[in-house]
């Protein structure tokens, strides 16, 4: 049997997919250089730099220093802690009193913690020895050490009553958490790389606490919400800064602070302004060249333009006093002391006014931003303000001692007579006679060092100033009775060879 075949249909088909396959490749033909364009801008589009953003960086808050502040896993450390736990028998008590000192490791304290229902009081005794333990505070709380805790007698009352386990906090704090805490002291002596106190957007109250910190990490780390110091001690050996504020609103009152490479950083935000007031920080008196930069109150700029007040606070014993990195500062009736550099503008805003700077090399310096320095006392340096072009600097009243800025120069007054005089800085004018010495005391004194006089003294001024004799071209006080007064420069004399 023969088989039909539709040639009609066939050549249909056929011519059909000719014209599909041709008009593929026409448009295949002349979209090529287009596909190929695209590809050279997507590759330039990933290679291309975003100069938007390297001119104007994401300005989230940061510490510019090793790595970022570790995050602490409370659940390892007492897996019991949280309201699922089979165990768990929700807090209580109103008040709480705890003594586990000399037996650590049983976790009275951080039981104890649970006990207390939210706004209770925990009471800490530590008669037999500090309590050993983590405190994870996730309620509004008060803790009180029982045999109180004076700060201006730290030698006796400064015995730790809650140390933290080697390498692990003594107390972190929630997210919108107040505390309050008195009459304590906190010893972490094998801190490692935490912190003693930590506070995640908490309020964290002191009133009496003494600090006794060795490790790598603060003492005291606010990252965002308050911290409120009062009559507290900090002793740190380490070398970052005792008191970070990364975010945090800080508001400091008679706090002392000694130990630690650095005395406070602060990242202060756009709320309500950080406050230190009639505070003492000491330095270890480390050269410049050693490990980190060491600094009295580092500002560091974040994403808010913040505001710092410093009042009637020593800073003394760091490289830097005070620098300023992004941020309006205030420092008034304040003393910085055994320093290389008083106070550093980086950049932001700065007020100095009613202080005392004792450096060895510059007093202020201004890389850029905008800073006033009124009535203020410099002494011991080699420059009383130094300004780059990119930083506006108004100064006025300033008073220096120094032996290097403060040097006079002599000019003729009458045949070989020669009188003193002063060039006038910008903004300061230097000061006759000896650098005080209760001046002294309330300085490098508070450190243990002795006396030194910055002042200069040029030889016969007092008797210059009475009217006696005169100075030759070198210098040398020349003695002479018999003319005083304007007399001496009209009368007598020759040129002297």
């Amino acid at each position: 049997m023969s088989t039909r075949f539709p040639f009609g249909r066939i050549r249909g088909t056929v011519a059909g997919v000719a014209v599909i396959a041709a008009a593929v490749a026409g448009v295949a033909l002349s979209q090529g250089p287009a596909a190929h364009a695209q590809v050279a801008a997507k590759v330039e589009s990933q290679t291309r730099p975003n100069f938007g953003l390297l001119l104007d960086p994401p300005t989230r808050s940061y510490r510019n220093r090793g790595s970022q502040h570790r995050r602490y896993d409370y659940r390892r450390h007492r897996p019991d802690w949280r309201p699922d736990y089979p165990s768990h028998r929700p807090g209580g008590e109103e008040i709480v009193l705890v003594d586990c000192g000399g037996n650590p490791g049983t976790g009275a304290v951080e039981d104890a913690v649970r006990r207390v229902r939210p706004g209770g009081t925990l009471v800490i005794r530590a008669r037999a020895g500090a309590c050993v333990g983590w405190l994870n505070i996730d309620k509004p709380l008060t803790i009180i050490g029982e045999s109180g805790f004076d700060p201006r007698d730290w030698a006796r009352t400064g015995n730790p009553t809650l140390q933290a386990p080697d390498g692990l906090p003594c107390i972190t704090v929630a997210q919108g958490v107040r505390v309050e805490i008195r009459d304590l002291v906190f010893a972490s002596p094998r801190a490692g790389d935490a912190a003693c106190v930590v506070g995640y957007g908490a309020e964290i109250i002191m009133n009496r606490v003494g600090f006794r910190h060795a490790g790598d990490e603060a003492a005291i780390y606010a990252d965002g919400g308050l911290l409120y110091l009062r009559d507290t001690i900090i002793e740190a050996q380490t070398i970052a800064p005792a008191i970070v504020a990364d975010g945090a609103v800080l508001d400091a009152w008679e706090v002392v602070v000694a130990g630690a490479q650095s005395g406070m950083e602060l990242i202060p935000g756009a709320g309500q302004t950080s406050r230190i007031v009639s505070t003492t920080l000491k330095g270890t008196n480390a050269p410049n060249a050693f490990g980190p930069r060491s600094i009295g109150v580092i500002v560091r700029s974040g994403r808010d333009y913040g505001r710092v007040e410093i009042e009637n606070t020593a800073i003394l014993g760091y490289v830097e006093g005070v620098a300023i990195e992004g941020a309006s500062v205030d420092i008034k009736n304040s003393r910085v002391g055994r320093s290389d550099k008083g106070v550093v503008l980086y950049n932001g805003e700065l007020r100095l006014e009613s202080s005392r700077i004792r450096a060895a090399t510059v007093g202020v310096a201004a890389a850029s931003g905008s800073a006033v320095i009124v009535n203020n006392v410099f002494s011991g340096v080699r420059e009383v303000i130094y300004a780059e072009d990119r930083a506006n600097v108004q100064a006025r009243g300033n008073i220096v001692y120094s032996q290097y800025v403060c040097r006079p120069q002599f000019r003729d007054r009458y045949r070989g007579r020669y009188e003193p005089y002063w060039r006038p800085g910008e903004g300061w004018e230097c000061a006759f006679g000896s650098y005080p010495r209760d001046w002294w005391d309330d300085e490098d004194g508070l450190l243990g060092i002795e006396y030194y006089d910055d002042g200069y003294t040029l030889d016969g001024y007092d008797r210059y100033q009475r009217g006696e004799g005169w100075y030759d071209r070198d210098g040398r006080y020349i003695q002479d009775g018999r003319y005083r007064g304007e007399d001496r420069w009209s009368r007598g004399g020759g040129w002297r060879r």
